[in-house]
């Protein structure tokens, strides 16, 4: 089974084309998805969600549902989609209203073949705050308990989104990053002085029990961003792809050219068994 994160950047458009949406659409049908979480809809919304629908038609995935950002101008969602011919959609909810920045999304899976809820898996959609490190660990918190045995869930769960976390393997020269940019990123002092990078949300995540598929590697994926941006140089992995219960086969961050001209994020990628095991 393959999941995939995606930051869209403003939803693939630029005013009135949908250049950058169309090219996405070709590179998420490359990947094949059977799990898509897909972050920065703006403007997916419009024309009774049109944009939705034709990129779930286009991917050949049946959407869960989109959650509106709780901050800024309304028109920012996050999407959580699947692949019917492979999956059933059991539940879903939109959690976290009225507290995230953004938004987090949980639906509970199914393998089609199964007619009993012994391979349930739960799949959490998220975008978490870009301010700062405080928001993040707050809004991590909700989804510590997916990590583990919780009566009443199943005891697999994916966790897909941009974290706007750094991993704690990122090798950060803060000398390249604007001072003004620094507090989203840096440990904040209590003088307001800056520590070192921020990357609580991700370590309160995996202190619980989510795996992160990166610890796994001999070699550590790519950056997901750093190279869009004149004033952020720095390459960071603020998207990821967190597993409880998966085996997990393969775990990279798909940078070519064409996902650099899409996006300001790059897509992440995991692949995992289908039935339950747990990762090596």
């Amino acid at each position: 089974m393959r999941a995939v994160t995606w930051n869209l950047f403003c939803g693939g458009v630029d005013g009135s084309s949908e250049e950058r949406l169309h090219a996405q659409a070709e590179i998420l049908n490359e990947l094949e998805p059977d799990v898509l979480t897909l972050s920065e809809c703006s403007w997916w919304d419009e024309a009774e969600e049109r944009r939705l629908l034709w990129m779930a038609h286009m991917l050949g995935l049946t959407p869960v549902c989109m959650a509106r950002s709780r901050i800024g101008d309304g028109r920012n969602y996050t999407t959580l989609l699947y692949r019917a011919s492979r999956l059933r959609l059991v539940g879903r909810q939109r959690l976290g209203e009225g507290v995230f920045h953004h938004a987090l999304v949980r639906a509970r899976l199914r393998p089609l073949d199964e007619d009993s809820d012994r391979e349930d898996f739960l799949a959490l959609a998220t975008h978490l705050a870009w301010t700062d490190g405080e928001c993040r660990l707050r809004e991590a918190r909700w989804m510590t308990d997916y990590a583990g045995d919780f009566p009443g869930r199943p005891p697999r769960a994916l966790l897909l989104g941009d974290l706007n976390c750094p991993s704690p393997q990122d090798r950060i020269d803060w000398r390249k990053v604007p001072k003004n940019l620094q507090s989203r990123y840096r440990l904040v002092n209590a003088d307001g002085t800056f520590g070192d990078a921020d990357t609580r949300a991700l370590g309160v995540l995996t202190e619980s029990g989510w795996q992160d598929p990166d610890t796994l590697l001999s070699t550590p994926r790519a950056a997901t961003v750093g190279y869009y941006y004149a004033n952020e140089p720095v390459p960071l992995r603020l998207d990821h792809i967190l597993t409880a219960g998966f085996t997990v086969h393969d775990y990279r961050t798909h940078d070519t050219k064409a996902a650099r001209q899409a996006s300001d994020h790059l897509p992440v990628v995991a692949v995992v068994d289908s039935a339950p095991g747990t990762t090596p």
